[in-house]
This record gives C-alpha cells, structure tokens and sequence, in this order.
C-alpha cells in the first residue's frame, strides 16, 4: 500500500531586509510511493511559493479543480500565533489534497518545490530543460547537501557500494533559493504533530 506523509510544521520568521519579514515553513515529506525520488525530504517555503506552486498545477491540469490555499488577508499577523497556525493547517491541507491526485503528483513542479530548495524560477528551469541538471539531479543535490535521516543514510551506503563512483554531480551549478534553508528535520514526524 503507497503511502504519502506531509507536514507543515515549525513556522519561523526570517528577515528579508532591515524592513521586511516573511514567515516560512517546513515541509516534510516521508513516502514509499514510486512517484518520488527521495523518500523522505525536508525543505522550507513561503507562502508566496504556494502561490505560485498552485499557479503552476493549475495551468497544467486546467480540467482539474485543484484546493484553495489559506486567504490571503491583510489582517495576516505574523506576530498572532493563532493567525500562523490557521495558515500552516489550511498549507498542509492543501498539499494532502494535492498529493491524492495523480495528474498532479506526475507534475515535476510539484517534486521540486517538496524535494529542493530551488527558487520558483530555477524550477521553472529545470523543468523546462534550461538547466545542466535534471529534476532528479536537483532532488539528490539537495538532499546531499542537507541533513539526512537515518534510513536515507542506509540507502546511500547501500546505493554507493553497489555503483562505481561519479564525481560529476558536485558540479551541478544548483543553487538554492534566497529562502532559509536550514531545516530542523527529524526522524520521527509522530512528536510534531499538532
């Protein structure tokens, strides 16, 4: 039976300039489906990415009628937690929503913006084929780059004995995108939910 576990969780404000703050949020994807090249991914976006990710799928998949994200109300206080939290939950539903159709989950977009830190630009790119890298490229890129979980670790070891080895992926030329990339991921999702 495939599964597909996200959470949008940890809130965190980053300063964009001395005037201006955003708040973002982590993803975490934990899944056994095929349709995924990691199978356990961590990575932060803002809510504007959201928008722009359902702008996306909606000009691929115009017979679908794909879920709303949270309003987009200039009342948003990023300083009132209950404001945060309505956000975070109506992001995570959207994506839970989003991730049960399968036209959507065939979207490369939607792989990037779960499983890289790519700014919408570079995955727009990468999905076009103005990139050196692929969409897989930029997926193991990232989480090379970032922290791994430990059974993440076990297929590396495993992968790496099993194949010779290619020193051309560190040239890639990924780069993330100007958003926070540090991630607090951790292993066991179960103590963050909330």
């Amino acid at each position: 039976q495939e599964f597909v576990t996200v959470l949008v969780r940890d809130p965190r404000t980053q300063k964009e300039d001395s005037w201006h703050s955003y708040i973002d949020y982590e993803i975490f994807i934990h899944t056994n489906s095929m349709c995924f090249t990691r199978k356990t991914s961590c990575v932060r976006r803002r809510f504007r990415e959201f928008v722009w990710l359902r702008q996306r799928l909606q000009s691929n998949a115009v017979l679908i009628q794909l879920p709303d994200l949270p309003s987009k109300t200039p009342f948003f206080n990023m300083n009132n937690p209950h404001h945060v939290d309505h956000r975070r939950q109506g992001l995570q539903e959207f994506l839970e929503k989003i991730l049960q159709d399968a036209l959507l989950l065939s979207d490369s977009r939607l792989h990037l913006f779960l499983q890289t830190q790519l700014s919408p630009e570079d995955m727009e790119a990468c999905v076009s084929g103005q990139t050196k890298y692929s969409v897989a490229d930029a997926i193991h890129q990232f989480a090379s780059l970032n922290r791994r979980f430990p059974i993440e670790d076990e297929e590396r070891k495993k992968a790496e004995n099993d194949a010779d080895s290619d020193s051309e992926s560190s040239s890639s030329g990924l780069r993330p995108s100007d958003d926070s990339i540090s991630c607090g991921c951790k292993a066991s999702p179960a103590s963050e939910e909330s």
